[in-house]
């Protein structure tokens, strides 16, 4: 396994390096104390002399290239950034911090100056790299230790999904506690066109290993599951406490028998007593599936049973028979049967009154209204239940798997076994070679291990020891459940912003996370839009506070001149190809028309598919039909600011 681990490690950089050439580079510091340049790459390079070549942006000497500003220069002369543009550089910035710095440099007094100048670049259907334009409010969210909980709120534009991303290969680097041999990092994003758009970040950053899914894919019912249609239904199931209940709905299934069984063996009687029952119930460990337990119980009753036993057969024999005792299984199968997750979700809603013991709290009309025709018609509000339960209970095939693959094993061994003592029979003198076989050791050798082996594990499945979650936001208490069923250590990074929630976030964030079982929770905010230019936000911030007076609406820093653009949804045709006569490069998205057919440079998304994402051009048809209230509001609000130079507004009317 270190072996493995090593070479995928070693693979991964030497992907990296086959991708960069000299673009590894980033830029380079000067600092009063070492006036030589120091060189920041993506990864951190000697030559075979042993001298350094780049810095990894990751340690803490790289901390200045990204954290320095003019009010707390973190003891640097001076800064310089390159931009790379296939492999040659085509701009560089050099930001001074002292006047003895100036000396040399081509001179930009704006700290921000390549950063801002990034900005107007042409979008494309992949995240760009930003890593050399890190801002300094950004890197010390990257750098933050990954102990307890970490929210980073921010508004549209302010670099979140950047912060998410780069925080997730910088703990890689810099914790022991995280790294692939100690539990990894799971990321996770609101739906499968974010996931495309970022797919190429951690791997430009030489990180590979990182699993990163949505909450649909954590379960697999939810590639099919449907939206929940019934409000009341869907606020049922997003409570906690429903998912809680899956732990009484298991328990239901794990009573020991209330009377005794007569077990015979080639006709001698056994007695098991309520008493045995109940101690070989109490036997798995703690935490074990309900259907990996079964097994456990199966020994324990065995070994009461052949301590009772007063015949004649011998030990191996006896355990044989009574594994394979028909009246032993049936009962056990009856108190302590193998469970599918499917099944258990599904009879609580077609069984009433299994609903009503396993959720007392319910009323009848609650219990009523999560009944249904069809109780495996799954949504998505059913994927925390149908998760807790998978988890609860365990795979019952791969149960089944396991015992199969033990009876074979021990077949495999009396085999052997009997081959053994024919080869040792045939040694005539008894001094030969063939008396080293009757040590165990070489008889184990001998036997077929790989009877043992195992089907893949599920690998979103966990622990992880840290969990990324971006547009968090939107998740309910239910949906926050599968993620710390993951994470038992509560190490999380939690990026997300109370004003694009779709259904309203009237807590803070510590009230919201507390409730869902989190308590070491630190806080930071993002507050300079970077993204979406000033004409841009300043059509979308009334938007959002018609509904939300106090909403994080973060402060741009540039601005193009471009109005937002009125008019008539049969335009829609004309803006798109005024737009591509004059820009030959940049992606464009239109907004609320799913009629609309994508084309290689124009893709076609509801409002809710569009979070997370940026686009040079935006078009919104019809944002009035977005609905009301905060729902409405608040997809109106997130599809405006994903523009970055220009937003066209179609009506019908």
């Amino acid at each position: 396994m270190d072996r493995d681990l090593e070479i995928r490690r070693l693979g991964a950089r030497l992907r990296t390096l086959r991708r960069f050439g000299q673009d590894l580079c980033l830029g380079h510091i000067v600092s009063a104390e070492h006036p030589d340049p120091v060189y920041i790459g993506r990864l951190g390079i000697t030559d075979t002399t042993g001298r350094r070549l780049l810095l990894d942006w990751r340690t803490p000497a790289a901390e200045p290239f990204f954290g320095a500003t003019h009010a707390h220069p973190m003891g640097l002369v001076s800064r310089r950034r390159y931009r790379w543009t296939r492999g040659r550089i085509t701009d560089y910035w050099d930001e001074v911090f002292t006047p003895e710095g100036l000396d040399g440099h081509r001179v930009s007094l704006d700290d921000q100056s390549a950063f801002i100048a990034s900005l107007g670049r042409n979008r494309s259907a992949q995240m760009q790299d930003v890593l050399g334009t890190i801002q300094a409010d950004q890197d010390a969210i990257i750098r933050a230790g990954s102990s307890g909980a970490l929210v980073v709120d921010g508004g549209p534009g302010t670099g979140k999904t950047v912060v998410a991303l780069h925080r997730t290969a910088y703990l890689l680097y810099s914790d022991p506690r995280l790294g692939h041999r100690r539990g990894g990092v799971l990321f996770v994003g609101p739906h499968q066109p974010y996931l495309a758009y970022v797919s190429d970040v951690l791997p430009s950053l030489g990180e590979e290993g990182v699993q990163t899914c949505t909450l649909r894919d954590l379960v697999t019912e939810g590639a099919t599951a449907a939206v929940e249609t019934d409000p009341h239904v869907a606020r049922l199931k997003s409570s906690a406490d429903l998912v809680k209940a899956i732990e009484a709905a298991v328990a239901f299934y794990e009573e020991p028998p209330t009377e005794g069984l007569a077990v015979s063996v080639d006709g001698v009687k056994m007695q098991l007593t309520i008493r045995d029952w109940a101690e070989a119930f109490q036997a798995p460990d703690p935490g074990t599936a309900h259907n990996d337990a079964r097994a456990q119980i199966l020994e324990v009753l065995v070994s009461i049973l052949m301590d009772k036993y007063k015949g004649d057969a011998s030990e191996d024999q006896l355990r044989k028979s009574l594994t394979r005792n028909r009246e032993l299984l049936t009962t056990l199968n009856g108190a302590w049967p193998m469970l599918e997750a499917a099944d258990l979700v599904g009879d609580l809603f077609s069984v009433r009154a299994y609903l009503r013991k396993c959720a007392p709290w319910l009323s009848p009309e609650d219990v009523q209204a999560l009944q249904r025709p069809d109780p495996r018609a799954w949504t998505e509000s059913d994927l925390p239940l149908l998760d807790a339960a998978r988890q609860r209970l365990g795979d019952p095939a791969a149960a089944r798997r396991a015992i199969w693959r033990k009876a074979e094993l021990a077949a495999e061994r009396e085999r052997m076994s009997l081959v053994l003592d024919d080869l040792i029979g045939s040694d005539d003198d008894g001094e030969g070679a063939l008396t080293m076989l009757r040590g165990d050791d070489a008889k184990n050798t001998l036997v077929n291990e790989t009877i043992l082996a195992v089907a893949d594990p599920d690998v979103l499945a966990g622990p992880f020891a840290h969990v990324v979650v971006d547009e968090a936001q939107e998740l309910t208490d239910a949906q926050w459940q599968m993620l710390l069923l993951r994470c038992p250590s509560g190490s999380f990074t939690i990026v997300g912003d109370r004003a694009q929630a779709r259904h309203g976030f009237l807590e803070s964030w510590e009230e919201r996370l507390n409730r869902i079982g989190l308590v070491r929770i630190k806080m930071a905010s993002l507050s300079v839009n970077y993204r979406t230019p000033e004409e841009v936000m300043a059509a979308a911030e009334p938007v959002i506070r018609a509904v939300l007076p106090d909403a994080n609406v973060p402060t741009s820093i540039r601005s193009n001149g471009l109005p937002v653009v009125h008019g008539a949804v049969s335009e829609l045709d004309a803006v798109l190809a005024t737009w591509f006569a004059a820009h030959s490069e940049g992606i464009a998205c239109v907004i609320g028309d799913p009629t609309f057919e994508a084309t290689s440079r124009v893709r076609s998304l509801t409002p809710e598919l569009s979070k997370g994402l940026e686009f040079d051009l935006v078009v919104l048809i019809d944002p009035e039909s977005f609905g009301d209230g905060v729902e409405g509001a608040v997809d109106r609000y997130v599809a405006m600011t994903r523009a970055t130079q220009q937003l066209v507004i179609l009506t019908s009317s």
